[in-house]
């Protein structure tokens, strides 16, 4: 048996990349991510690669962003709250809906379905942006606020779905979609009530 190499041969990882690639290496991974949610595709393969690549930056960003967005319009002395309350409703919603599609047989780990699920925040955070510039704009105009937010909760429920049909046994897709839409419901209130 001949082995040609060199033991001497420097091993390039990330923790030898500057800290600005590593942070561009994470945004364009986010983005990337962001882009399979604002555009949900049936294809199997392309999904299921995506699900294998989770991380929690994202979902934590898209957490904070809404958090910070409804905490802005609460009044001065329930801001607090209100950015908390958020925050625990989505990451323990999150990990609700998560313990119920693996209790149905989900072949996903807990992590990789707090991903997808806070990810699927997103296109309610867009809803709850919109939603503030029309107020900027127009003053409270309750009906183009409950448009926007109706277009946001359809939005990111179709994108979740769209994931968990990946996942689960399709005899119990909707035991697991459920709880997804109720997750969803309640995080279009808040916006809607902002």
């Amino acid at each position: 048996m001949n082995v040609k190499g060199s033991i001497d041969a420097p091993v390039y990882t990330t923790l030898d990349e500057k800290v600005s690639e590593t942070i561009l290496r994470d945004v364009r991974q986010v983005a990337s991510k962001l882009q399979v949610v604002l555009m949900p595709r049936e294809d199997r393969e392309g999904i299921l690669q995506k699900l294998k690549e989770w991380d929690l930056w994202g979902p934590l960003m898209v957490c904070l962003t809404l958090s910070i967005m409804l905490s802005l319009t609460a009044p001065e002395a329930q801001r607090a709250l209100v950015f908390a309350g958020v925050f625990v409703i989505v990451w323990c919603g999150a990990a609700i809906v998560t313990l119920n599609a693996q209790l149905l047989g989900g072949t996903i780990s807990f992590f990789q379905s707090v991903c997808i699920l806070g990810y699927c925040v997103f296109p309610l955070d867009v809803a709850c942006f919109v939603n503030l510039i029309l107020r900027l704009m127009f003053g409270s105009v309750f009906l183009l606020k409950l448009a926007v937010v109706i277009v946001g909760f359809i939005w990111a429920t179709r994108a979740s779905v769209v994931f968990i049909a990946q996942i689960i046994n399709p005899d119990r897709k909707v035991l697991a979609v459920y709880p997804v839409f109720f997750f969803y419901t309640f995080i279009a209130w808040m916006v809607l009530i902002q």
